[in-house]
């Protein structure tokens, strides 16, 4: 299970204003923590700085992999942006990702040239021209799609991660399976490909929205979800996550999970 730290992400507001300060001991503190946590990414979004996200990208990928040994999720749709941070980034601890690429024909041809033949893990969603989609016919459609434009540019299948796109529960009540279906079917159809999201939409609007993350989150290891971008902090998440991959039977002698009990992230 691949586990992508989320927080660093300027439209959150204390990030925002750290950057604002150039305050880089409280974004090294936060990849730190996320790192220590269980992440194997940390993603960095300076998406609010309309004319300024190249710099501030970059600020984020030299402080944080300062800092940390582990590679990071770089989180725009800018070419130019993403242009930057590749540059910056040490890859010394593997190659970045690029979070995230779409069949938008838009966001197709600006983002495609840049990741060409390199080794990047690519998030792609499966959202296109006629918007986000509601079934998993839909999805595994797009899905199809993204596959063969991405190995068209030389992508390994291992560095395909395909989002299904996750939607609110709320909303319709076929959203959650519809997904859990997309899942299933995408692995089945294009062995090799890795399934990755930020789950966290399906409970907008409802109460408790933590509980059913969790709840959903299980749902979707034992249909196949292998990555997610998620709080790397909220530690009855990462239980859940442990306990799911044990269960999934991708937990070689439930290493993990006892790792995760023996750390205090799983109880009852």
């Amino acid at each position: 299970m691949i586990i992508v730290g989320e927080l660093i992400n300027a439209s959150r507001k204390k990030i925002k204003e750290a950057i604002d300060k150039a305050d880089d001991v409280a974004i090294k503190d936060i990849a730190s923590n996320q790192v220590k946590a269980g992440a194997d990414y940390v993603d960095v979004n300076a998406g609010v700085y309309v004319g300024e996200e190249p710099e501030k990208l970059v600020w984020l990928v030299q402080n944080v992999q300062s800092v940390v040994e582990k590679p990071l999720a770089l989180d725009s749709p800018d070419p130019k942006a993403i242009e930057a941070a590749m540059a910056a980034h040490n890859n010394s601890w593997g190659p970045p990702m690029l979070n995230s690429i779409t069949m938008e024909k838009d966001r197709w041809e600006k983002l495609s040239p840049v990741i060409a033949n390199t080794e990047m893990k690519i998030v792609s969603l499966c959202m296109s021209d006629a918007g986000m989609p509601t079934t998993a016919v839909d999805r595994l459609k797009i899905a199809g799609d993204l596959v063969s434009g991405l190995t068209a540019l030389n992508i390994p299948l291992d560095n395909i991660y395909i989002d299904p796109c996750v939607q609110p529960v709320g909303t319709n009540d076929s959203f959650g399976i519809e997904f859990l279906k997309a899942v299933t079917e995408t692995k089945a159809k294009f062995p090799g490909v890795h399934i990755m999201c930020g789950l966290s939409n399906i409970s907008f609007g409802l109460p408790e929205r933590k509980f059913l993350n969790r709840i959903f989150m299980g749902q979707a290891i034992l249909s196949g979800l292998d990555g997610a971008i998620i709080d790397p902090l909220d530690g009855p998440m990462m239980g859940t996550i442990a306990g799911a991959t044990a269960l999934a039977g991708n937990d070689k002698g439930c290493r993990k999970y006892l790792k995760a009990f023996r750390a205090g992230l799983v109880k009852a």
